[in-house]
């Protein structure tokens, strides 16, 4: 892997990693389109590493939203009152929210690292992206904001981030959907989406560094992933930004008809004789 493969996936991943289109799909994907052959030792790696860049973006994103709920959740321990305060119980439903991904990463690793090499998996897995935004704008009533979340919504809205761990299935586009199935606004459920990204990424990431040590020639591979990690985060910052304007105004349809457009291009390509 080159430094400018580096920051193209790196791009990528900052944009894709918060928009309801799938990160690790287009991380799959855009190689194949621009006939790079990357080794499979690395590209599992740099994929799950680089999301600690966009996972540094929402922290500093979100960071005085992040303190405020880490200080409440601290001292309704300390005062034996734990859901005391709308922040605390918020970081209790994050904790919540977060428990079917833990599992679904334990039971299904092995079978996520093999859909990685597969391009065509990918693209039908796009496809369940497009059709659970679509379900979700069309069932759904939204009406609620954060504070409204029940323990129920957490698990329920976690339960959806399980199908993110498969390429093509978008984890901000399934938890959101989630979101909103639970009467969620838009707005509020991609907000409720990114802060539980939090520690998925961060667990992820931590479960990738005996893997990055396993990587030959490591000592070359550090600077090819620090341009990934620092694009990835520059970029995945302004994605929050204007995917939180453009959710307040507009519906998912736009990100539902994308990722129908790229599955069915890239299946064209892939199953095209020659």
């Amino acid at each position: 892997m080159t430094i400018w493969q580096a920051f193209i996936l790196g791009v990528v991943q900052g944009i894709t990693e918060f928009l309801p289109i799938s990160s690790s799909g287009h991380l799959v994907i855009t190689p194949y389109l621009l006939g790079w052959s990357i080794k499979e030792e690395y590209i599992f790696t740099f994929d799950v590493l680089v999301q600690m860049g966009t996972l540094i973006a929402v922290i500093i994103y979100f960071w005085k939203y992040l303190w405020k709920i880490i200080v409440s959740v601290i001292k309704g321990l300390i005062e034996k009152k734990p859901f005391g305060t709308q922040d605390a119980k918020l970081g209790w439903l994050i904790v919540v929210a977060t428990i079917p991904a833990i599992f679904g990463g334990l039971f299904l690793k092995d079978l996520v690292e093999s859909a990685f090499h597969s391009v065509q998996i990918t693209s039908v897995f796009l496809l369940g992206t497009a059709l659970l935004l679509w379900v979700s704008e069309r069932i759904s009533k939204q009406m609620n904001k954060m504070e409204n979340i029940s323990t129920l919504d957490a698990f329920i809205i976690g339960c959806f981030q399980i199908l993110a761990i498969f390429p093509g299935l978008s984890r901000s586009g399934s938890t959101i959907a989630g979101g909103i199935l639970r009467k969620l606004k838009r707005e509020e459920a991609a907000k409720f989406s990114f802060l539980m990204s939090i520690p998925v990424m961060l667990g992820a990431g931590v479960m990738s560094i005996n893997d990055l040590f396993a990587v030959p020639n490591l000592n070359e591979f550090l600077p090819v992933l620090l341009v990934g990690f620092i694009t990835s985060g520059v970029v995945g910052f302004i994605s929050i930004h204007w995917l939180l304007k453009f959710l307040n105004k507009n519906k998912l349809g736009l990100f539902s008809i994308y990722c129908v457009a790229i599955s069915i291009v890239t299946l064209a390509i892939t199953l095209i004789p020659g």
